[in-house]
């Protein structure tokens, strides 16, 4: 598959590596050229650079590895390259106090979707630190992670599985874009216990087996 990573951060790092390991065509975009060249360069396995707009005009699927308050911004600078393509979306738009940045609002995957209206925005990668996602693979307690995946478009969806499944984790259907708000609010709380109060936010749900009540076990 060919993917354009918009950005050339943490998270472009970590998600690239795992794409190219997996024999992926991967072209990282950046405003600096120089940033984007060296990365590349560290990738290795034939990964190109280039501006955003080639970025976004190379991939199947478009990696928006950007800040909550650039994407929009950006997306909508790139709407013509961006139309038929999946864009995946992993930002999370958390402020100080862990406070969510949307509250009353669009989300962040939303607001990416209507800077492009043409292309097909997947939400997926935001309820982990980009260190989890360097991981090979990222798995706990001999399980795979599960990375929950929220979009409307069956390709892109499609597409979007198939990268979670190069990282080592396992894709979780998690609903239309309309349920992507859902998964940022859950990453504003999660790191809020995580970081605020050094809590194990797996104690807050039981077992499966216990999902529905005791009866159930």
């Amino acid at each position: 598959m060919r993917i354009g990573v918009l950005g050339t951060g943490n998270m472009a790092d970590a998600l690239a590596t795992h794409w190219v390991r997996a024999g992926h065509e991967v072209l990282l975009g950046g405003r600096d050229r120089r940033k984007a060249r060296d990365l590349a360069t560290r990738l290795g396995g034939g990964t190109r650079h280039g501006s955003l707009r080639e970025a976004a005009g190379f991939g199947d699927v478009v990696l928006a590895a950007l800040p909550y308050g650039a994407g929009a911004e950006v997306v909508a600078e790139l709407r013509t390259p961006l139309t038929g393509k999946a864009l995946l979306d992993c930002a999370n738009p958390v402020g100080p106090g862990f406070r969510l940045l949307t509250e009353g609002g669009a989300s962040a995957a939303r607001r990416l979707a209507d800077a492009a209206p043409g292309a097909h925005v997947v939400k997926a990668f935001n309820l982990c630190h980009e260190d989890v996602w360097r991981m090979t693979p990222p798995a706990f307690d001999g399980l795979p992670l599960a990375v929950p995946v929220c979009g409307d478009d069956p390709t892109a969806l499609a597409h979007v599985a198939e990268l979670v499944r190069a990282t080592g984790c396992t894709p979780l259907t998690a609903g239309g874009l309309d349920r992507a708000g859902l998964l940022e609010a859950t990453a504003a709380l999660y790191i809020g216990l995580w970081v605020g109060q050094g809590a194990d936010v797996r104690a807050m749900a039981p077992p499966l087996a216990y999902a529905t009540g005791p009866q159930a076990a």
